[in-house]
This record gives C-alpha cells, sequence and structure tokens, in this order.
C-alpha cells in the first residue's frame, strides 16, 4: 500500500440553488456518504450542509480522481434520495463543484468550518474562499454556472 495524504474540501450545490436539504434528506445524504466513501477507500472527515449546498472533508486514495470520487458521491447521494424518501420533485444536485486541497496544517481548520457550516451562515461568518464552486464564484451569494 502506498503513503499518502491527499485532503480535500468539497463544495457542491443542490439543483438550481434551491432549499432542498432538510433535516429528513440530510440523514439519508449524510449515511450515503459515508456508505459510499467506505466503498470508495475515502475518509471523510467532516461533512457540514446549509439548505442549499454541502460541504465535506475527506480524503481521497491517489487511485481516485477527484472528479470520479465527487461523481460518485453526487450520484450515490442523490439517487439515495430519491429511492429512500420518493420525494414529490426529484433531488438532484447541480453540475460542477469547487475542491480546494489541503495540508495536514490546515485540516483541522478546515474540519471544523465545514462541520459548523449552518452556524457561519445563520452567523454570516462564511469564508468566501471555501464556498467556491466556480472560477467567477465569490461566495455563497454567487449562483454557480
Amino acid at each position: 500500500m502506498a503513503y499518502w495524504r491527499l485532503h480535500y474540501h468539497l463544495v457542491w450545490a443542490t439543483y438550481k440553488r434551491e432549499s432542498m436539504i432538510d433535516r429528513e434528506r440530510e440523514r439519508v445524504i449524510y449515511g450515503t456518504l459515508y456508505q459510499k466513501a467506505k466503498e470508495l477507500g475515502l475518509i471523510i472527515h467532516a461533512i457540514g450542509n446549509v439548505e442549499d449546498h454541502l460541504h465535506t472533508v475527506v480524503s481521497i486514495p491517489p487511485k481516485i480522481a477527484t472528479a470520479d470520487c465527487v461523481r460518485h458521491l453526487k450520484g450515490a447521494s442523490s439517487h439515495a434520495v430519491n429511492q429512500t424518501l420518493k420525494p414529490e420533485c426529484e433531488f438532484k444536485w447541480q453540475e460542477g463543484y469547487g475542491a480546494i486541497s489541503i495540508g495536514e496544517r490546515s485540516l483541522p481548520n478546515v474540519i471544523a468550518y465545514a462541520s459548523h457550516q449552518k452556524q457561519h451562515h445563520r452567523n454570516g461568518t462564511e469564508i468566501a474562499f471555501y464556498e467556491r464552486m466556480a472560477e467567477e464564484d465569490d461566495g455563497p451569494t454567487i449562483q454557480p454556472a
């Protein structure tokens, strides 16, 4: 087994940034993300969300491309919400995502940030850099492409 320490802060949004993540969907999404991570050999350090987007801090082994990891996580979680909860309107994620690589020293701070999303958004203490999902995105108030 190769030695690796590849940590990422990933963020992605609900389709059209609609407020679709309620407590019930959150429970299904989190459970699915942890299950899919186990299948892929990922380490999830933290997950946090508000109604229209989700953050996760994850270590991804070098055998998996970041884009493939996100595709698996988004696909599995949206599928689980739709199959488990059978919502009136289909739950889906918006195209794209934000990905930032994290060094070992920054990892605890980024884990804390992702874990406390609801508080950051409630208190207006978001860090725009960690909220970006597109190149032109300045943070949570800008709609990703």
